[in-house]
Order: structure tokens, then C-alpha cells, then sequence
């Protein structure tokens, strides 16, 4: 990778300009660094903000980080979450959002909390893995001008005043809540209703606090509802609802947020690294592409931070954007691909969003059978909530079966590898071994074309898999969601011809 702060008056090709990188960006760039696509990276900072934003990520983000192979980076980087309780004033235990103890069907914990600096640097770091990428540095761009088969990108040296140009056969924007490329997309955010203040505390612990626990805890109030994070190490964080009327200037002073922390700790206990109030907001843009300009993580959608799901569903849309842009840029697709961009994710994040918008309400105390649907609640003493992985709106090959559009596990094969490890970004048929002795070489042929890895496996898992789905083959996207489960040669063929 190259990491260039300087800028020229030549016109650079490319086919990639990502616009901000920020997770969501240095992953795509990753994505599209595997796929050996030439990229460049615009960032406007100069470093990593070296103070804490998103706290927690999942299974898919770290399957993901599998992916472009850091997820053994950040292990060491990362505490595995036992789950969040949630409490009325009295203390008494109203919902149980327990995550398992061990790794799950994808491979890995259920929930990470993570410091997003170490986090971001990871993934620049892993840019410079691949020659195609290049990242710059205090670049801010200000006008996209698109033509028939390329987007003129102009941008400036900020520690320079220089000015730069580029053509690309794409631009994505991962450049925030307030994102130029949306903009100059004409396609405002669909306000979905929930705005709210709170004052985000992060702290370093100065000595062990016992009474906070492991557990993150929202703390359910009509008078002013917070939520408890037991972060990385010794990081903490606190979100206190902010009260109609209050100051924000006032409520950031150290004298009144440590008497808004009595609850939990003494003045000499933590070290204030942050406080700062945000607005909680709802959001999803209604378009995420435009010919040539495309967006994703916080530029298409907006969640209140209730589920932990804001920057996931960011690198989701990584995942389910770079190989489509892979394909098509290779030829193996046309554009129409990159239409289902849209219709998959923007259906799959809306879940989260609602869902997050319906924790508020409990947050806030409103009737829990109100706040939360059936789905995710379970019976006892105490209400216990499940996580959701919802299935991706209609796209490719939709429609394919019960399976298609979910998250797929990833079972352990039989020489102990993993099955992403053993086919890497593509396409993956997982075949039962007789039905693989059979199949015709045309088939073969046609699934090779395709840049499907078949995988005919007698291992415990993926067998206990196609059992359970009843199926002969089943097809792995390389975002990791089933593209259709398949009980016959016939309609293998007409699946494998959806790609």
C-alpha cells in the first residue's frame, strides 16, 4: 500500500476512491485489497482519533476480520462480553441479554467490546498487505462529477492547499453522518423518529471496581435513564440520558459528571478521558447508490447505540459491497449487481434500527411488551431477549429456499480448518461427498467458471448442516450469507446460474 500525502496535477486512474477511512472504509479498502482491486483511500485526518467511539462489534464483524485475515490481531485487542442486563430503579432485573460462553455456529463470540483506535489501526495497518491500495491522508474532497464510464473525483491537500484530481470507476462514500457523498447523491436521510441526547463518559478505571461487574447494564429510569459498558482493560463508559432543559456545555463539566457517576464510582476511582453529548439519531437513507457513487456504514443509516449495532451493520455493507464491486469490475457480472447492494442490506439494517429504537423505549421504561416483539423475548422469571441476524433483503438468487439470505455458519471441516479459511472471498458449494462424486463436468466446469470452491466435506458439522437443511449442496456467498440450498443436479445448475 502506498501512503502518500502528497498530491500532483497528473490525473491518477483507479477503480475504487473510497471517501473516509474510518472502519467501514479501511475495511472495504481491505475487502478490495484481497481482491488485488486498485483502490484509493481519502481520508481528512491526519491520524486515528485516539479517543474511544464504538464499543462492541460481533461474530460477523470478526468473521469479516477472519476474512482479510486480522482477526488473530485484534484477539489480543478485544474482551468477550458475557451480555447486558437491564434494571429498573430498584436494581431488579427486568430483561437478560445473556451471549454464550462459547463461540457459536460462525466461529467466534457473540459480542467483543474493542478500543476503535486499536481497531482502526489494525485495519490500516493490513492495507499495507496489498500493492493496489493506496491511502491519502488530509485530503478533503469537494466535488464528484460523474461521466459514462468513470467519476471525476476532486479533492485537496489539506496540509498543502494543493489541488488533485482523479477518475474512478467507482466512488463510496464511508464518510460519516454528514457524508459529501450522499449529498451530491440528492439523497437525504428518511428520518425514522428517534432523537434523543446523551452524555457519552469514557474513563480509565485508576483501581479495580468490583461492584461495576462484567456485565454491561442499562439501567431503566423515568428520571434519567443510563447505560453501564465494561470496555477493553481498564476502559469504562457511561451513556446518561441528558434532561430537557440541561446545558450541554454545563453537564460536560468534570465537577458534574463526576456527580453524575456517584452511582457507580467515587471521584478517585477513574481517570475522565471523554465526555462529549451526542443526539442519538434513527436514519437510512432512501437511495445508496447513484450510477457511480455508492455509500455505506453511517452515510446510508443511523441506529441509536442501544443494540451495539451501528458500526457492525457498517461492516456488513463492506461485505456484502466489495465482492459485487469485485465481480462487475472483473466482468463476471454487469452493473445491475451493484442495484442489489440496497435491496439486500437496507431491509437487514432496518431490523437493527427498529429493534434499537424499541430499547430506547424499554430504556425509558415504557411497557416492555411494547417495547419488544415476541421474537426476540423469551419466558421465566425474568424476561430473557435473544440476538437477532436477520435475513438480507430480496437480491441475488432471492427466493432460493428457507435458507436464503441468512448469515451462514462456519463449521469446521475435517482436516480442522475453518470453512472461510478454506475458500476464501468466493463463492463456496458445500457438498454432500456422494452427491460431489456425480456431479457432471459440465457442472464442474460451469461452477469454476464461476469462481465457486466446492467443498465435499464428511465432517460432523457441515454434514449435521446439509442434513438439517435436507439439501444436497448448499451455496456460501463471500459476504458469508446462503445464496440457496439445493436438493438436486437441476437445481444446482439454475442456482449456480444466478451468480
Amino acid at each position: 500500500m502506498a501512503n502518500d500525502n502528497g498530491s500532483n496535477d497528473q490525473m491518477h486512474e483507479t477503480n475504487v476512491v473510497i471517501v473516509g477511512c474510518g472502519p467501514v472504509g479501511a475495511m472495504l479498502a481491505n475487502l478490495l485489497g484481497l481482491q488485488g482491486i486498485s483502490t484509493l483511500v481519502l481520508e481528512r485526518e491526519a491520524a486515528i482519533y485516539n479517543l474511544p467511539r464504538a464499543v462492541h462489534f460481533d461474530d460477523e464483524v470478526m468473521r469479516l476480520l477472519q476474512t482479510v485475515d486480522l482477526a488473530e490481531t485484534m484477539q489480543a485487542l478485544v474482551h468477550v462480553s458475557p451480555g447486558m442486563k437491564f434494571v429498573d430503579d430498584t436494581g431488579r432485573l427486568l430483561l437478560d441479554w445473556g451471549r454464550p460462553p462459547e463461540r457459536g455456529p460462525q466461529g467466534w463470540y457473540a459480542s467483543y467490546r474493542f478500543h476503535q483506535p486499536e481497531l482502526e489501526r489494525v485495519l490500516r495497518e493490513g492495507l499495507a498487505r496489498w500493492p493496489s491500495v493506496s491511502l491519502k491522508l488530509r485530503t478533503e474532497v469537494f466535488a464528484l462529477e460523474q461521466e459514462a464510464d468513470a467519476v471525476v473525483v476532486r479533492y485537496e491537500d489539506l496540509s498543502t492547499g494543493g489541488l488533485a484530481t482523479c477518475r474512478a470507476r467507482y466512488v463510496v462514500g464511508c464518510d460519516g453522518a454528514r457524508s459529501l457523498v450522499r449529498r451530491l447523491m440528492g439523497a437525504p436521510m428518511e428520518d425514522l423518529g428517534f432523537h434523543e441526547r446523551w452524555l457519552v463518559l469514557d474513563a480509565i478505571l485508576r483501581r479495580p471496581c468490583s461492584n461495576l461487574g462484567e456485565h454491561s447494564v442499562q439501567h431503566c429510569s423515568r428520571k434519567r435513564p443510563a447505560t453501564y459498558v465494561r470496555g477493553t482493560g481498564n476502559r469504562r463508559r457511561w451513556e446518561i440520558a441528558v434532561l430537557p432543559g440541561e446545558d450541554e456545555a454545563a453537564i460536560t463539566q468534570p465537577a458534574k459528571v463526576l456527580e453524575l457517576l456517584k452511582p457507580w464510582v467515587e471521584p478517585e476511582d477513574v481517570e475522565l478521558e471523554r465526555m462529549a453529548v451526542y443526539t442519538f439519531h434513527s436514519a437510512i437513507a432512501p437511495r445508496w447508490r447513484s450510477g457511480r457513487l455508492l455509500i455505506a456504514g453511517d452515510s446510508a443509516h443511523l441506529t441509536p447505540p442501544f443494540l451495539g449495532q451501528g458500526m457492525c451493520a457498517g461492516m456488513r455493507d463492506a461485505g456484502n459491497l466489495a465482492w459485487k464491486l469485485g465481480r462487475v469490475l472483473r466482468g463476471q457480472n454487469d452493473e445491475g449487481l451493484l442495484d442489489t447492494y440496497q435491496t439486500e442490506r437496507a431491509p437487514h439494517v432496518r431490523e437493527y434500527i427498529e429493534l434499537a429504537v424499541r430499547l430506547g423505549g424499554l430504556i425509558n421504561t415504557k411497557a416492555m411488551e411494547a417495547a419488544l416483539p415476541d421474537s426476540v423475548l423469551e419466558g421465566g422469571d425474568a424476561a430473557r431477549m435473544t440476538s437477532i441476524k436477520p435475513r438480507l433483503g430480496p437480491g441475488v438468487a432471492a427466493g432460493w429456499n428457507s435458507l436464503a439470505g441468512q448469515i451462514a455458519p462456519q463449521p469446521r471441516l475435517a482436516d480442522g480448518t475453518r470453512l472461510d479459511d478454506r475458500v476464501g472471498y468466493r463463492f463456496a458449494a458445500l457438498v454432500q461427498p456422494d452427491f460431489a462424486a456425480d456431479l457432471p463436468a459440465d457442472t464442474l466446469k460451469r461452477l469454476v467458471d464461476r469462481e465457486v470452491v466446492v467443498v465435499a466435506d464428511d465432517a460432523p458439522e457441515p454434514q449435521a448442516w446439509l442434513q438439517a437443511a435436507d439439501a444436497s449442496a448448499i451455496l456460501v456467498r463471500p459476504d458469508r450469507y446462503v445464496l440457496g440450498a439445493v436438493p438436486s443436479l437441476q437445481e444446482l445448475n439454475a442456482l449456480v446460474a444466478a451468480i
